[in-house]
């Protein structure tokens, strides 16, 4: 038998299904908090500088809300919210996989 599992993802979307965080987005946060900026962000992302600003600015319509803030001097970072944000996508995506896993698990079995 061949061995297989389960691969997901998820999205938080507003009502009309734009995204608000995902992946992609979750990955933009943390490496803003890493770097300190939206240019090494998109580098390490290998993304154009307006592409991820512009998920960026998304995110924040869609929620009404700033997630980062910039300034010269300080570079940027990630404002409450946006701290809030991920830590809750992160803690919602953990939870997601191990509840996945388990109904995975209990519909195919253990996979060798």
């Amino acid at each position: 038998m061949v061995s297989f599992k389960l691969k997901s993802r998820q999205w938080i979307v507003d009502e009309h299904d734009n995204i608000i965080i995902g992946e992609g987005r979750c990955q933009i946060l943390e490496n803003i908090e890493k770097t300190g900026s939206i240019n090494k962000t998109a580098k390490l992302m290998k993304m154009s500088y307006k592409g991820v600003w512009g998920k960026i600015k998304a995110t924040e319509e869609h929620l009404r809300a700033k997630v980062v803030t910039t300034d010269r001097k300080n570079g940027t970072h990630l404002t409450e919210a946006g701290k809030e944000l991920l830590r809750k996508y992160q803690a919602m995506k953990e939870i997601c996989l191990k509840e996945e896993d388990k109904i995975f698990r209990r519909i195919f079995g253990e996979q060798p």
